[in-house]
């Protein structure tokens, strides 16, 4: 450490329509810390990476990097001074391949032999090894973010700024970035770190800033604190409980029978009743998000290969599926979930299709149907004319999973329920969750968070390789059993 920090903040104030994001916000980074934000969604630790990261201009306050003021906002500045930049949302086209996605944030050229090397060498490296001839648009979101990652490495920074970078990543994917971490800290590079994994933060870091409202409230050494410390301080109180959820399961409503997810691929075949929340564990890219896009009917499959309550829908489009109670939240937010330039006003006519009549947009309905999901899932915006784009991660999350619970669905398929999530939202989101399936929903949940598996499903499925593993209950499994079900080593046999 030196006694010349790194990164100095000094008073930062941004504001938005209807929004104080940065409130007087001051914050040190030594050389060679690795320092955690911590917050509840829309308490303005993105906003402040941004400025930092010269994506974003304050309004107000002023930045010195290693003893020297940076003037003006300009990511192109911020990559001269030694700053990279993992965003939440990644910034990547997904008509280009892994390589040409690199190249485009890298201010050094590379020959493309040159630039691959550097990627799989990488890669293996950090325990993240990715294709550099893979088109983004083929990556799974955990893959994605390990393309985001391995790029800002290979930019060779002197602060490296992580925005949620363990969201998708498997646990084995997490230690090996958390080793490279403490590599890069030993080596005097500074890691400033944004999480809601209050575990992860009490293992990495050795200061956190816990940010609410905009304000600094808290300045701590996080191993020295609890959970539940930390939780408190986030939030300002205790976090809710997780609702139980022990009730008896009715009869099927969604069935699948002999689907394959890719012409010669193995067949899958499972079943969810009414009432019963089944999860689906697994690496990421292991066939997953083609299962739902083949369930919420974005792919077209054999028409008796999926039923919900019995009615073959394998044919059928999104809109038919919807029509017949089948919902979906998917797991990219940003340009599939919502569009980011639309409001959540016009963001409700995407799926709510009761606010169409005879081909006519419904305005002051989609307004307050809109209204009601901010108001019963505690969105945090301006208004229900606000920009989907404009909304925190965490907070477009709620209201994305509030538009189609409140919507009352039959059959509800979610792809990472909680990504980026606060603890106090998580919880939020998983009780309305197992309040929908207490109301007769069937609920099938893919998530690579291990502890939200357990705490929402009945039953748990793993997908390895585009293989689905048995259905088995909850309590019957062990999370080391998990580990190498993950790894597609399960009993053939097992019920």
């Amino acid at each position: 450490m030196t006694a010349t920090p790194r990164l100095s903040l000094r008073e930062i104030t941004k504001r938005y329509p209807g929004v104080i994001a940065n409130d007087g916000v001051s914050l040190e980074v030594a050389a060679g810390e690795i320092h955690a934000i911590l917050g509840e969604n829309g308490a303005g630790k993105s906003t402040l990476v941004k400025i930092i990261a010269g994506a974003v201009a304050a309004d107000a306050g002023a930045i010195e990097f290693d003893g020297r003021p940076v003037v003006g906002a300009d990511p192109a500045v911020a990559r001269t001074l030694g700053v990279a930049m993992v965003y939440q949302h990644f910034s990547l086209f997904d008509s280009l391949t892994v390589g040409e996605n690199i190249a485009l944030g890298l201010d050094r050229r590379l020959g493309r032999r040159e630039l691959a090397e550097a990627i799989r060498s990488a890669g293996e490296r950090y325990g993240m090894q990715i294709d550099p001839t893979a088109h983004v648009h083929d990556l799974s979101m955990g893959e994605r973010q390990r393309v985001e990652i391995v790029r800002a490495l290979l930019a060779q920074p002197k602060l490296l700024i992580l925005d949620e970078p363990t969201s998708v990543l498997t646990p084995q994917a997490t230690e090996a970035l958390f080793a490279t971490l403490r590599q890069l800290s030993s080596e005097g590079v500074s890691v400033l770190f944004i999480s809601h994994k209050l575990d992860e933060i009490r293992r990495l870091a050795s200061r956190c800033t816990v940010m609410r409202a905009g304000r600094v409230v808290a300045v701590v050494d996080p191993r020295g604190e609890s959970e539940q410390s930390l939780a408190r301080l986030m939030i300002g109180g205790q976090p809710p409980q997780i609702a139980a959820h022990d009730t008896a399961p009715g009869q099927p409503r969604l069935a699948v029978d002999g689907l394959p997810l890719s012409e010669g691929g193995e067949p899958l075949s499972f079943e969810v009743r009414a009432g019963e929340i089944v999860g689906i564990a697994g690496i990421s890219g292991n066939g997953q998000n083609a299962l739902m896009a083949l369930l919420a009917g974005e792919r077209s499959a054999r028409a008796e290969s999926i039923r919900i309550d019995g009615r073959p829908i394998g044919t059928l489009g999104p809109r038919q599926r919807r029509a017949l109670g089948l919902r979906y939240v998917p797991e990219e937010r940003i340009g599939h979930g919502a569009v980011p330039e639309l409001s959540l006003a016009e963001n409700a006519l995407l799926t709510i299709d009761r606010l169409q009549q005879r081909g006519f947009v419904q305005p002051a309905a989609a307004a307050a149907y809109a209204r009601e999901v901010v108001h019963h899932f505690d969105v945090r915006c301006p208004g229900t004319q606000a920009r989907a784009g404009s909304l925190s991660g965490g907070n477009l999350q709620k209201y994305l999973v509030g538009r189609e619970v409140l919507a009352e669905p039959a059959v509800l398929l979610v792809n990472q329920p909680t990504w980026g999530v606060d603890v106090g939202a998580a919880a939020a989101i998983r009780n309305s969750l197992i309040a929908l399936r207490a109301r007769g929903c069937a609920i099938l949940v893919v998530s690579e968070e291990i502890d939200e598996l357990f705490e929402l499903a009945d039953r748990l499925m793993v997908m390895a390789g585009g293989r689905l593993s048995p259905a088995v209950a909850a309590h019957r499994l062990p999370a080391d059993e998990l580990g190498m079900w993950m790894a597609g080593r399960w009993p053939r046999a097992e019920q």
